[in-house]
Formats: structure tokens, sequence, C-alpha cells
């Protein structure tokens, strides 16, 4: 398995409302392991010591996490879309969802949901299609490896149970799509 994919954009996940440390701590170790861009927490309440505990790969010195004190301060970057795990009757399935590359994900707190405030800024409610709910350190880690199946760059899976993999095909590198266009105009024009 490809140690560090290819993925396009970038990504980033938070919890609106954890009041657990060690969730916290699984999911920024979770995201550091997964490669987010970064983290972020929603009028959270924790001890950043207890989350320090949990978080043994030091996430928070290995990418930028954002404490929002509520909603209202809450910010993304330009162009990242927001997409809220949540049960939710019109959520859709993450098998069937296609990540945008540009997007931070959120979750609510434990024996908690997202907010309705929350869910109205969110660009797409996925959810994960359980039973019943799990930990959310488990459903952001689900979510961040549906993430890297679908957007990096793998070899595709065999169709026989256990068959042998076929090999990531090589990179094809090109010219940059506007040399390219100016190649075509000064062909089409000689």
């Amino acid at each position: 398995m490809n140690s560090n994919p290819v993925n396009r954009g970038y990504f980033g996940i938070g919890v609106e409302g954890i009041s657990k440390p060690m969730n916290l701590g699984a999911v920024l170790r979770t995201a550091h392991a997964f490669h987010a861009s970064f983290c972020f927490t929603i009028g959270a309440g924790f001890n950043v010591r207890e989350v320090l505990a949990s978080d043994t790969s030091a996430a928070v010195d290995n990418m930028p996490v954002h404490v929002y004190p509520d909603l209202a301060a809450f910010t993304l970057p330009l162009g990242c879309r927001l997409v809220g795990i949540e049960i939710t009757d019109d959520a859709i399935d993450l098998p069937s969802f296609t990540h945008p590359p540009a997007c931070a994900y959120v979750l609510g707190a434990e024996k908690d949901s997202l907010s309705p405030a929350l869910q109205a800024r969110c660009d797409f409610i996925v959810k994960v299609p359980t039973r019943f709910c799990v930990n959310l350190s488990v459903a952001g880690a689900i979510v961040m490896y549906d993430r890297m199946i679908s957007l990096g760059r793998f070899a595709e899976r065999p169709v026989r149970v256990g068959g042998p993999a076929a090999p990531l095909a090589a990179h094809k590198r090109g010219l940059p799509v506007w040399k390219q266009k100016q190649l075509k105009k000064q062909n089409n024009s000689a």
C-alpha cells in the first residue's frame, strides 16, 4: 500500500462541542496519520494536557489546530467546503459520496449531534452507514480513510479474492496545460 498517497486538494477535520480529551486526542492523531492539513474545535471544553496524553503522534506540533470559542467565530479557508458527519434522514451514505477536493469535515460531540446552526452551514451531510452510532473518533477515521481510498492514487483491487494486485501505473507527466494549449495554437497557425 502506498504510504504517502497523492491527493489533490486538502482537508481538515474538527469537532463541535467535544468534551472528552481522549476522543479529541484520537481525532488529532488519526488526522495527522491521514495527512490532514488542519484540525479544529468549535465550542469545545477540554484539558490540553489530557488531549496530549492520547495524541501520541504530537499532531499539535505537526499541523495547525484551530480552537474556535463558538460557531460565530468559526471560519474556513476560501473555497473550502464544509462536510458534516451526522446521522440524519437526508444524509448521503459515505460510500456514495464524492469528496470535495478542498473541504473540512466536522463531527458532533459525544452523545450529541451537530447543532442545527452548524448543519445549516454545511455544504453536505454524510453518514457512515452503520447499525448505530460509532465513537466520534472512529467515525472521523472512517471518513478520512474513505477520502484517502477515493482520492488517493492506488492500484486497482484484484477481481479475485486475494488475487494478485495489479501494479500501480506509472504517473504520466507532461507539459502544463497552458503550455499544451500554446503549442496547439502554434501548430494550428503553422
